[in-house]
């Protein structure tokens, strides 16, 4: 039968209980009083949690990005890039819980060698009508606001092809894939050549540099006599999605009511399924037309904003960030958020990312609405 300590001699015993319990690498959970320094309910939750934060293209991501080229070459390193920190993560890699951006700035004529890795990834034209990346053997050449696809266990590789320095930006689930312990990399590529296996800087071209436009750039029409099989089967087989197909269907809605939590928004899909492109993270473009403000939402997915066109500012977890055009702000999961677009004649378009899909899987995906009286509503 168990003893009960109480009076004087109680706050010493618990104390040592946890000591002695944080000594052999073991956590209490049991809830003494909520609020206070022992309510295990909020201990058990992890204390380092994203924040609303915005990151400057003009005053800090681009002039860094113009002296590391300065003095890191591609002889040096295969990659010049900046990682988006989130300051409630630091530092651990992520510019939310389950995603990082990076900006990439690439020389003239700069192209790397081949690699995989089992991170999906994406890059998002910003400068330069050159940027390059081959995919399994397509090799695609893309500009600004145009969106490619290196999904996990593909060999790509990137660089410029062009005479002009370009810069783009990559979304990558990284930091989820490290939480699942399941992050690798390779660089050793190989391809046979009359049956012996050689070692290779530059994927051999597959496929016609404007395959995924050819076989996926029609909505609604797909080639039946072609494999859609591409990579290891869980990605979009369409490559790239380019700016001007996207900015066109925007353009078409741009009268239209949209809606009132998220205005004009358009998600990338995967062309044979209607799904997102990956399993993990999904992608969209979210317009704001003149003057427009949407209404407070509030979701747990967490979510990565690039404004592409316009500036504006948007209301984060009550924090107001002021964005204009290729800065990046993260709004974490949980955080309500509105956004605004300033101008009284121009659009404003956000390029954005979002792990909704991971949260679908695992059937915990929730959005929540805030009407004008303060009213809160489930939404999904």
């Amino acid at each position: 039968m168990t003893v009960r300590v109480d009076g004087d001699n109680h706050k010493a015993a618990m104390d040592q209980l946890h000591a002695d319990v944080f000594e052999r690498c073991m956590a209490p959970f049991w809830a003494m009083q909520p609020g206070s320094i022992e309510d295990q309910d909020r201990q058990v939750m992890d204390k380092k949690k994203a924040v609303p934060y915005l990151w400057k293209y003009k005053s800090a991501i681009e002039p860094l990005l113009h002296r590391s080229a300065e003095l890191i070459t591609m002889e040096s390193s295969e990659r010049r890039s900046l990682i988006l920190v989130n300051p409630g993560l630091a530092p651990r890699r992520a510019s939310v819980t389950t995603m990082y951006t990076a900006y990439r700035l690439n020389d003239p004529h700069e192209i790397m060698p081949p690699h995989r890795h089992s991170p999906n990834a994406i890059r998002f034209g910003l400068t330069g009508t050159s940027n390059f990346t081959g995919v399994e053997g397509e090799n695609i050449v893309f500009g600004p606001g145009d969106m490619v696809l290196t999904p996990h266990d593909t060999w790509h590789n990137h660089g410029n092809k062009g005479d002009d320095p370009a810069i783009n930006l990559s979304v990558l689930d990284l930091p989820l894939t490290e939480m699942l312990n399941a992050t690798y990399f390779e660089h050793d590529y190989h391809e046979e050549v009359k049956g012996e296996r050689i070692k290779k800087q530059v994927q051999t071209e597959r496929f016609p540099a404007d395959y995924s436009q050819r076989v996926y750039g029609h909505g609604g029409l797909m080639p039946r006599f072609l494999s859609h099989n591409r990579g290891t089967g869980s990605a979009s087989p369409m490559y790239v999605y380019r700016w001007d197909m996207m900015r066109e269907l925007l353009e078409k809605f741009r009268n239209w009511d949209g809606d009132p939590y998220e205005a004009l928004m358009v998600e990338y899909v995967d062309p044979t399924t209607g799904g997102p492109v990956y399993k993990t993270i999904t992608f969209f473009a979210q317009m704001l037309r003149p003057g427009e403000k949407t209404m407070p939402l509030k979701q747990n997915a967490s979510l990565l904003c690039a404004p592409f066109e316009g500036s504006g500012y948007s209301i984060v977890g009550g924090k107001q960030l002021n964005w204009e055009r290729f800065d990046t702000f993260a709004v974490p999961g949980g955080e309500w958020c509105e956004h605004v677009n300033s101008s009284p004649k121009d659009p404003a378009i956000l390029f954005v990312a979002s792990d909704e899909p991971t949260l679908k899987a695992l059937a915990l995906y929730q959005k929540h609405g805030r009407r004008s009286t303060g009213e809160v509503f489930r939404l999904v």
